[in-house]
């Protein structure tokens, strides 16, 4: 069965965008969790204008500080992020999404989390674990990586 997304765009108020906080780049951090289970997918930085364009067509839009333009996640690799809610923090320097993440996941590197490498261990993380289980990893290693690519000074935008 195959399931299909659908874009919904989040309403907001001028008052509450004024509540977030931006760096001296004009960037806040966010963070995207997947909406089914809870899992930590990646973090990547927005601007004002890619939080509105998020907020306004339902899809996750970034800037690319080493390209510096937007991207929308899954554009070219086809692993889409819908969002179902965007917060702000107490103190509004960071942005917290919630998505359903469509196809292998939202790693450059193929794995459904950006986050599956602990401290620690001498083998595979529990979170690769957990991403092995439902991520794209085959028989065979780790699945390509999608053509999003990751950008040269951080690899945490995918």
């Amino acid at each position: 069965m195959t399931t299909t997304y659908t874009a919904t765009p989040i309403g907001y108020t001028d008052h509450e965008l004024e509540q977030v906080t931006y760096n001296a780049d004009g960037l806040v951090p966010a963070i995207v969790q997947d909406a089914t289970n809870s899992a930590v997918l990646m973090m990547a930085w927005m601007n004002e204008d890619s939080l509105r364009k998020t907020l306004d067509t339902g899809r996750t839009w970034f800037w690319s500080r080493s390209r510096q333009e937007y991207w929308c996640k899954g554009e070219t690799s086809g692993d889409r992020q819908w969002v179902r809610q965007i917060s702000y923090d107490c103190d509004g320097d960071t942005l917290l999404i919630l998505v359903d993440q469509e196809g292998r996941g939202a790693c450059h590197t193929g794995e459904r989390s950006c986050f599956y490498r602990a401290f620690g261990t001498s083998g595979p993380s529990a979170a690769s674990d957990a991403a092995a289980a439902s991520g794209p990893s085959t028989a065979s290693g780790p699945a390509a990586p999608s053509s999003d690519g990751p950008p040269p000074d951080a690899p945490t935008e995918t």
